[in-house]
């Protein structure tokens, strides 16, 4: 049977769960050797984090509906949902395509770009990182266009600071492993980044993830991610959560905007779509991982949440 819930013990606050379960999985980094002039158009990467770390100099980034940005050295821009944008040496210098830029490749995943017109220099730390399960793809979703983090934002967090440090001076001696030591910073770096702007922004204290953040309705939020065959009710979450049943199912109906029922079935609707999507699996089995007692009840409520039968979602 397919476990949702995973092996390692158990985090203790929703928001950390949900960053757990973004399960980060590194597409490409590659280290930028910039002079000045450049300019480099970065295309849009559907269901890709992008992002930029300045480890020394100075560039801008342009993104469309946005304010031009100045990232300076110990500064992080993080474009959750893969939005196109241009980085360069000025606000107006001219770009050319990312894919028109010659590389070095190290590994299948590791880069080294050398580039520009032989000006001031700029060492950007750059990666396309993708994202799995269903609740780090909601997370994402809820996430604004970009996330920047001025040198000071990401000097005052401690963590952040530390590891900032540490990609820049392996990043200025690479050696054996380097590349696998970089990898592995950056993807640090992208959490902290999320956790600051969650703990900073007021946007998150709304919607889904204010629900998250709530010390009760998140308990129970997390147990339905965690668990969503169990037969949840609104009695059992609301126990869970330390509230009554009519103080709970009214506060989760505030922040979500779903009633509880609604949105357990939403969830497991969802999961069942992203498993029939990419497994081989029996309508049968797939009911049952998700707590129902049949086929046929599971395809009514897949049908009246997704408007179609799970048959058509169904991997070939």
């Amino acid at each position: 049977m397919h476990t949702y819930t995973r092996d390692l013990p158990q985090v203790h606050d929703s928001l950390g769960e949900a960053l757990y379960q973004l399960r980060l999985k590194g597409a490409l980094y590659c280290q930028s050797e910039l002079t000045a002039p450049w300019g480099i158009d970065m295309p849009a990467m559907a269901d890709k984090m992008l992002f930029h770390i300045v480890l020394s100099g100075r560039c801008w980034l342009t993104a469309q509906g946005q304010a031009p940005i100045e990232l300076t050295a110990g500064s992080l821009a993080l474009l959750p949902k893969g939005q196109g944008h241009a980085i360069r040496s000025e606000r107006n210098t001219p770009v050319i395509h990312l894919f028109d830029i010659p590389i070095n490749q190290v590994s299948e995943r590791y880069e080294l770009m050398r580039y520009g017109g032989g000006g001031d220099l700029t060492v950007l730390a750059c990666g396309v990182i993708g994202f799995d399960h269903l609740s780090g793809a909601k997370l994402i979703g809820h996430l604004p266009s970009m996330i920047h983090l001025p040198a000071q934002a990401a000097g005052g967090q401690g963590q952040l600071a530390t590891t900032l440090q540490l990609l820049a001076t392996e990043a200025a001696h690479l050696t054996v492993g380097s590349e696998t030591v970089v990898a592995h910073l950056a993807d640090i770096i992208v959490i902290q980044a999320l956790r600051y702007w969650l703990q900073t922004a007021p946007e998150a204290e709304k919607g889904w993830l204010g629900a998250l953040k709530d010390p009760k309705l998140g308990k129970a939020l997390t147990a339905i991610h965690g668990q969503p065959s169990a037969p949840w009710t609104v009695d059992l979450l609301a126990n869970l959560a330390g509230m009554s049943r009519s103080s709970f199912a009214a506060r989760f109906t505030e922040l979500l905007g779903v009633s509880v029922k609604q949105y357990v079935t939403e969830w497991r609707m969802s999961l069942a779509r992203v498993r029939l999507r990419t497994d081989a699996i029996p309508l049968g089995q797939l009911a049952e991982e998700l707590g129902y007692q049949s086929e046929a009840a599971f395809s009514r409520a897949y049908k009246r949440v997704m408007g179609e039968s799970p048959v058509r979602h169904s991997a070939q």
